[in-house]
């Protein structure tokens, strides 16, 4: 009996602790994801979403529209795109957002980009070298709220000074659809943090 009590108290505390670190993670990625510094930094990484021949998702949009305000005002040097594309995709996610920012008076130099990532780790993994070639060692990141973490925590495991600058105007709207987002992102981040986001996509695919 006293075997008993012992396990069900063990088993007790190790589901309160599970569920105050997931507090913990839930609360960071809405602080993360509602905040902006106003720093300046090397460049701006945008996060890629999908496109359809060439032309950026609204999601996309956002993304690039609040990374080109942070450019005009002069925060950022450089705009990094990033994503690749699904196998019967024309164009990639970095290329149609290259030519987004472009065709608004962007010059190419101020571009850089990677473009065969098909997750947040593996275009950030894949970003990483390129930032540092171009000598750029801090960067603000320009992506949803709830993204906003997962971001932030992978680029400063590849050793890239990171600050977060979420986008205001992401098209996903609805209680439901951003409950969906924070979920699936606390559980990310929260393992993430645990493992490391590289060895996280290891094992998630």
């Amino acid at each position: 009996m006293t075997f008993v009590r012992s396990t069900f108290r063990v088993a007790c505390a190790v589901v309160i602790a599970m569920c105050m670190y997931a507090t913990i993670t839930f609360v960071s990625i809405l602080s993360v994801g509602h905040s902006d510094t106003g720093e300046s930094a090397d460049a701006v990484v945008v996060m890629g979403a999908a496109q359809y021949d060439g032309t950026p998702s609204p999601l996309l949009v956002s993304r690039l529209q609040h990374a080109l305000d942070l450019y005009n005002q002069g925060r950022v040097r450089i705009i990094a795109v990033t994503g690749g594309k699904h196998p019967d995709d024309r164009f990639t996610e970095a290329a149609t957002s290259h030519r987004w920012l472009s065709d608004r008076g962007v010059p190419s130099s101020a571009i850089v980009r990677e473009d065969i990532g098909r997750s947040t780790w593996e275009s950030l993994q894949a970003l990483a070298p390129v930032l540092r070639s171009n000598k750029i060692q801090s960067v603000l990141v320009s992506t949803d709220r709830w993204h906003m973490q997962r971001c932030v925590l992978s680029l400063r495991e590849l050793g890239i000074r990171t600050m977060p600058s979420a986008t205001a105007t992401s098209p996903l709207q609805g209680a439901q659809r951003a409950w969906d987002k924070y979920a699936k992102e606390t559980v990310g981040v929260g393992l993430g943090r645990i493992i490391g986001f590289d060895r996280l996509l290891s094992i998630t695919g």
